[in-house]
């Protein structure tokens, strides 16, 4: 009786002891439908599969926090589905073999993870994509549980015949970020054919959210209009766009085949003139850069990296900036090309300090022999970064001398 009297204390410390989400085990998807009905509560449904390094993250940093499992708990019958088949499942994740087919299909899971939320009886009512801090992974869990944010309840009242202009770009940019193509597309266009000026900051942000393919309506309305679409959207603007999507559609999948030969630029450049005559020579020169980075070829890289720069190089971005100054660190042994290098890398955070173009700007500089500043600036990129390991070993190194790079 003394035995279980202190069992009976001790009950509640192991209660309090665990923390993190809970999640449904040997329960069919019925089952968990059922009891999700009876307690009147939210699905909160992990759709991943084996391969995918953001949800193995999820699971194994967020999942388990306690103000994670303390609200999705509190809120959700939780459960996880295996949405890939591996020879070492165990007989659990076989038994759902047939549902986690039919979910994949019925509610078009192609992004991983995809988070599935059903309402208490039974009814898809929202979505999320992608990994996320604790506090961006809750706030999904609290949309799913708003039936003005839910993206099911919001796409059943566009149906329905809500059509307004707010809504209607409120609806395509939600369907954008669900990977609802098919949605985002339809209701994108909806949305712009209600705009008497589609040239404001606005709505030029709604269009580049909105065009990644030449045979997006964007992509016509910017290389037509490219004049009016700097004036808005800023010098250079409307070439970064276009050139990163012909560079995509009409260079890389020649250059960048396993069995492709080494490029014939030239023809490659008539071939891309020959549609767009204004940008083939920016696409031809940004491809040369590629294609011998991703070679290894270090000194046709910097060969192609300086005569990019050198002509295009007002349109790149913060992170093609960022890109080409670390694989000119790592790889050019000529320190002239690093000195460039280093005026791109500060480029690349003058907007936004971000941490990791930050401890690319103090690598070059310890390179260049300026080991103080680039100690400072490394200082500033470990405080940004919250103090990641990496950065301090980076650290540790400059301040004892050492090299942060390989000869």
């Amino acid at each position: 009786m003394r035995k279980l009297c202190w069992i009976l204390l001790l009950l509640p410390l192991f209660s309090l002891a665990q923390t993190g989400m809970h999640f449904e085990h040997n329960l069919t998807w019925k089952e968990i439908q059922a009891k999700a009905k009876a307690e009147n509560k939210y699905i909160f449904m992990d759709a991943f599969t084996t391969w995918c390094g953001p949800c193995k993250a999820m699971a194994a940093n967020i999942f388990p926090m306690e103000e994670v499992g303390n609200f999705f708990n509190k809120n959700f019958i939780n459960v996880k589905v295996q949405l890939d088949t591996t020879k070492a499942d165990n007989d659990e994740v076989k038994s759902w073999y047939a549902d986690a087919g039919s979910i994949m299909k019925d509610y078009k899971v192609n992004v991983f993870p995809t988070y599935l939320f059903f309402d208490p009886n039974g009814k898809l009512v929202h979505r999320a994509i992608g990994s996320s801090p604790a506090d961006v992974f809750i706030a999904k869990g609290n949309d799913a549980l708003n039936p003005e944010k839910q993206y099911y309840t919001l796409l059943d009242k566009y149906k329905a015949g809500e059509k307004s202009p707010e809504f209607l770009r409120k609806m395509a940019v939600a369907a954008l970020d669900m990977y609802d193509r098919e949605n985002s597309s339809k209701i994108g266009k909806e949305y712009l054919a209600t705009q008497k000026d589609l040239f404001t900051k606005e709505n030029l942000d709604f269009v580049d959210k909105f065009t990644s393919s030449s045979k997006d309506p964007g992509f016509a309305l910017i290389m037509n209009n490219d004049k009016k679409y700097d004036e808005v959207k800023g010098s250079g603007s409307a070439s970064k766009k276009l050139v990163g999507i012909i560079a995509n559609e009409d260079l890389y999948p020649a250059v960048f085949r396993k069995d492709s030969p080494t490029p014939d630029w030239t023809a490659l450049d008539s071939k891309v003139a020959a549609k767009y005559p204004k940008y083939s020579k920016e696409v031809i020169s940004m491809g040369k850069v590629m294609y011998y980075q991703s070679k290894s070829d270090w000194p046709n890289f910097q060969t192609a990296v300086l005569a990019y720069m050198n002509d295009y190089g007002a349109n790149a971005s913060s992170a093609q900036l960022n890109s080409f100054a670390w694989a000119v660190f790592e790889n050019c042994k000529d320190m002239t090309c690093v000195k460039e290098a280093l005026d791109w890398s500060k480029r690349s955070f003058a907007a936004k300090d971000e941490p990791m173009y930050i401890d690319t700007y103090a690598n070059i500089l310890y390179k260049m022999g300026k080991k103080e500043e680039a100690i400072k600036w490394e200082e500033k990129a470990l405080a940004l970064a919250n103090n990641d390991k990496t950065y301090q070993e980076t650290l540790d190194k400059m301040k004892k001398g050492e090299k942060t790079w390989k000869d």
